[in-house]
């Protein structure tokens, strides 16, 4: 099967050497990633914008890298002087995540930003969970995105890897927002986490959770729902920082394999979810890239540099030409 142009709408590259191990997987698989700001310092300002893209042209080839910036409160000029050089702005709420500290305290105190991103056409991209009981975080961030949604209803907004079922209802509820949707909460469950013994390398945020929101989740994508998008929200860690909890999973190196297993022969629906979707969604223009996937045998690496990916190990039906 041969895909166009297929975009990663969430993607997690670090820096330095780590950034070296691990983007050859993403940029052998998509013609395009969305990449996430939080880094430290953040990416917040042109100089860093600018530096952190060229680091991550100089490793790769065929590859565009979609920017987004870190979400602060910035002026009007520093949004216009940004405006053409970026996807989105992506908004943490403070600490909730991997290096989160320096986000939003009050949704509210960036009010007059999304104001200007809603004139300047910026979209605003959401890691949305609050700080309640771990399953049910994205469930009560719902209402922050249906008060976002109308107050500002010309703003397109993201809900990132969406991983609670409920969330999907506000696509046809919206206009202006969209959802994201990863690998790991297309197929994994609370039980690859702590069903048997705990498996720190499963573990992200927000949380896989229960059979029910998976199912719901796959029902959703092999739907083609035009607004709901592939973000892989591949997010490495060393394995040391793994072992002390670090949140996030490394499934670059797999994402092909296991959705052209999980679309089974479905190119149209795949082909949707992984670049259509998005390119339509954002008026995106990125150069094409076709991408083959064989149905050969594939075994998914053990190990990348420091980093242990998703299903390391796995014998896989389909492999990446």
């Amino acid at each position: 099967m041969i895909l166009n142009t297929p975009i990663d709408m969430h993607l997690h590259l670090r820096e330095g050497k780590m950034l070296k191990d691990v983007i050859p997987y993403s940029a052998k698989q998509f013609a395009a990633a969305v990449i996430m700001p939080n880094l430290v310092p953040p990416v917040d300002n042109r100089q860093r914008l600018e530096s952190y893209k060229e680091e991550i042209l100089a490793n790769s080839e065929n590859f565009t890298p979609l920017m987004n910036v870190f979400m602060r409160e910035y002026t009007e000029d520093e949004l216009l002087d940004l405006a053409e050089d970026i996807f989105a702005i992506k908004l943490y709420p403070a600490g909730i995540t991997t290096n989160s500290e320096g986000g939003v305290k009050s949704i509210e105190n960036v009010y007059p930003v999304l104001e200007i991103m809603q004139e300047l056409n910026i979209p605003l991209s959401v890691h949305g969970e609050t700080n309640g009981f771990v399953l049910d975080r994205e469930r009560e961030f719902a209402v922050v995105y249906e008060k976002l949604a109308r107050d500002f209803p010309k703003l397109k907004i993201i809900m990132e890897h969406v991983g609670s079922a409920e969330l999907l209802d506000l696509l046809d509820r919206y206009d202006n927002l969209y959802a994201t949707v990863t690998l790991h909460h297309l197929l994994l469950t609370l039980d690859d986490l702590i069903g048997g013994a705990l498996n720190p390398h499963n573990f992200c945020k927000p949380v896989i959770k229960t059979p029910k929101d998976r199912d719901a989740i796959q029902k959703f994508v092999k739907s083609g729902h035009k607004k709901v998008m592939f973000g892989s929200d591949s997010a490495p860690h060393p394995i040391k920082n793994k072992l002390k909890g670090a949140a996030g999973l490394f499934s670059a190196p797999v994402i092909l394999p296991a959705l052209a297993e999980f679309f089974d022969g479905d190119i149209e629906t795949f082909q949707k979810f992984i670049s259509d979707n998005a390119r339509e969604n954002f008026n995106l223009n990125v150069p094409e890239k076709k991408v083959e996937i064989i149905e050969e045998e594939w075994t998914a690496p053990y190990i990348v540099g420091e980093v242990k990916p998703m299903f390391a190990g796995r014998v896989f039906r389909y492999k990446v030409l």
